[in-house]
Formats: C-alpha cells, sequence, structure tokens
C-alpha cells in the first residue's frame, strides 16, 4: 500500500506594502514641483531681462531726448549763425577760401579813334581808328571767412551772405579775338594805337567786372549757388526737409538795407510730394 503524498501548507500572501500604493502619486508630486521650480526660476529670469530692458530703453529714451534737444538748440534763433559757420570748412570741402557762385560770357567791343589836322586845323590829316572785339567770361565769388548771418523765421531760413565779388581778372578769350583799323591818309600810327587800345583792355574789363550792369546779370544765379550751398548744409543735418526748414531765401550785404525778407520770394523750396 502506497503511501499518501503529504498535503502542501496553503498559500500565504505576503502583506500588503503600503509604500507601494503611494508610489505614482509621490512621483507626479516631485515632478510637478521640479515643473514650479523651473517656472518660478523661469519667471524670475524673464522679470529682470524685462527690468533690464526697461531700464536701457530709457536710458536710450533720455540720450536720445537729450540729444535731440541738443540738435534743436543749434537751428534756434541766436545759435543757427554760429552753427552754420562752423560748419562752413567741412561742407565746402576746400576749407575757408572762396565760394564760386556764377559766370557769364560776353563779347565785348573795345574801339579808339585819333583825328589829326595840321595849319592851324586847315590841312586835315585823316583819323586813324582802331577796334578791338573779344569774348570775355566774368566770373563771380563770394568769400565763405566773410561776415554770414542766418535768421530762422517759422520754417525758413533766411540767410544774410557776404558781398558778390568779381574775380579778376576776367578770362579773355584771346583765340577769338578780332581786330581792325582805319588808318587816316596821312598817318602812320595805326599800330601804336591797336598796341595802347590792347593794353587797355585788362584793366577797362576789371572794372566793367564790379558795375552795376554786370552784376545784375550775375545776381540772381549768384542768389541760388548760395541757396544750394546752404540747403547742403542742412540736408547733412538733416533739417531740410518738410517738418523742419523747407524755403530758403538769401539777402547779399549790399541788399540789406532794403530787403525785407518777409516781402521776398523764396530762392529755393523743398519740392513737396
Amino acid at each position: 500500500m502506497s503511501a499518501t503524498p503529504p498535503t502542501p501548507p496553503p498559500y500565504v500572501a505576503p502583506p500588503p506594502d503600503r509604500l507601494a500604493a503611494f508610489r505614482w502619486p509621490l512621483v507626479v508630486i516631485v515632478l510637478g514641483l521640479f515643473g514650479l521650480i523651473a517656472y518660478v526660476i523661469s519667471l524670475n529670469k524673464s522679470k529682470q531681462v524685462y527690468d533690464e530692458t526697461l531700464d536701457r530703453a530709457a536710458r536710450g529714451a533720455d540720450k536720445f531726448a537729450k540729444t535731440a534737444a541738443g540738435i534743436a538748440a543749434k537751428f534756434q534763433q541766436g545759435t543757427i549763425t554760429e552753427t552754420f559757420t562752423a560748419a562752413i570748412p567741412e561742407i565746402s570741402g576746400a576749407g575757408i577760401g572762396n565760394l564760386e557762385l556764377a559766370s557769364s560770357e560776353t563779347t565785348e567791343t573795345f574801339s579808339k579813334s585819333d583825328s589829326k589836322t595840321i595849319g592851324w586845323d586847315l590841312i586835315y590829316l585823316g583819323t586813324t581808328t582802331t577796334e578791338i572785339k573779344v569774348p570775355v567770361t566774368y566770373r563771380y565769388h563770394l568769400r565763405l571767412a566773410d561776415p554770414w548771418r542766418l535768421e530762422v523765421s517759422g520754417q525758413t531760413c533766411v540767410v544774410h551772405a557776404p558781398l558778390i565779388r568779381p574775380s579778376l581778372p576776367p578770362a579773355i578769350h584771346t583765340d577769338r579775338m578780332e581786330k581792325k583799323s582805319d588808318r587816316g591818309w596821312a598817318r602812320l600810327n595805326v599800330g601804336a594805337q591797336m598796341t595802347e587800345l590792347e593794353q587797355s583792355i585788362t584793366p577797362t574789363l576789371q572794372r566793367y567786372a564790379g558795375d552795376a550792369r554786370h552784376m545784375r546779370l550775375v545776381r540772381e544765379e549768384c542768389r541760388k549757388t548760395v541757396a544750394e550751398f546752404v540747403k547742403a548744409w542742412l540736408l547733412k543735418e538733416d533739417h531740410w526737409r518738410n517738418d523742419r526748414f523747407h524755403t530758403i531765401k538769401v539777402i547779399f550785404a549790399d541788399e540789406a538795407e532794403a530787403a525785407n525778407p518777409a516781402s521776398l520770394p523764396p530762392t529755393i523750396t523743398i519740392q513737396q510730394d
């Protein structure tokens, strides 16, 4: 008779692990804490960057305001002349010298005649006549070192410029010179008279260059050149624009007594878009 195998003891479950029940909630809580800490750190860093940006912007705005105020002050009545004259060497490009304004070319005619008689004016020996025609170029300038005065009238810059001066001597185009002479029947002085006439041309032209007739021919062109010169300065300083200076009037020193700036037409005006 075979032996009965022993009966195994009944299975007894191990006691439950109380920590296992809280394992995943704890993981979630720890991860949440890490996220919260990272978020707080991020907020703090963002605030620091924001504060620094605001501070830089405030300093930049303050610097810009001070710079803008300084620039504006330079273009106010009483200071604009000083600002302009200080900039003349820079905008002229050649230091303090002359500003070439205008030129004009014309043909001038010179003539000389001489009559001679003898025997108590009873015997007429004839008349010697000589004539020279020559093209001449007159040039005009002003001295940059001479006094300037600029005024502010609303958005108009009124420029009181130095005198217009002729550039001497005028340029004589001898290659196009024409000569002619007519000798009296008993006269032998035509050569001497022509030489004398030629020698008188240069001093005569120098006198012509500064007379009222020749100055009147070039005055308006000279005025435009000065206006363009001042405009170049205003452009460089960013003051030639619709919301700042948009008109320039030029008055020369020999016009100052008769000129009323308010009644003068603009020399140049900004082109409106």
